[in-house]
């Protein structure tokens, strides 16, 4: 697993449109704040996902993009996206390469993890946050960051 102070991964995914992006052209923009989850439409998921767009204003207000990935097609993250109003990017990473390339672990050795990274203007990892159950608090965490250690920067 990567850790604060390496650099970001330099990884292209396709988002819910279809388009390809690339995760360090999305640096220097403003704070990254990259969450990966397991799934669509499950449960704890669809609260993150509801969690970040209600905070969505707090984090741009913040200076921060979001981005989530999963392993799930474009399609369903459209529809996903579509169904619960989401303002952010959902990307696709269905053949496990973001997840590789971060290091994010699968929690008992089966279900993908739920990590939150929040990413500098110069493209270091600055905060990590692991917790599978606590899905929200990602939330929270990133954008607590970013209010307060983020003038750090």
């Amino acid at each position: 697993m990567i850790k604060e102070g390496d650099m970001i991964p330099d990884v292209s995914l396709k988002d819910q449109e279809g388009k390809e992006i690339r995760l360090k052209d999305l640096v220097g923009l403003g704070w990254l704040v990259v969450y990966f989850y397991p799934k669509d439409g499950t449960s704890k998921c669809t609260a993150q996902a509801c969690m970040f767009r209600d905070r969505y204003q707090d984090f741009a207000d913040s200076g921060a993009i979001v981005v989530g990935i999963s392993s799930d097609k474009e399609n369903t993250h459209k529809a996903f996206t579509s169904h619960y109003q989401l303002p952010f990017t959902l990307l696709s990473d269905d053949k496990g390469v973001a997840r590789k390339a971060f290091g994010v672990p699968r929690s008992l050795g089966l279900i993908p993890g739920r990590v939150t990274y929040v990413i500098g203007l110069d493209g270091i990892i600055r905060m990590i946050f692991n917790s599978q159950i606590r899905a929200t608090e990602h939330v929270d965490r990133a954008l607590e960051f970013i209010r307060n250690d983020g003038s750090k920067l």
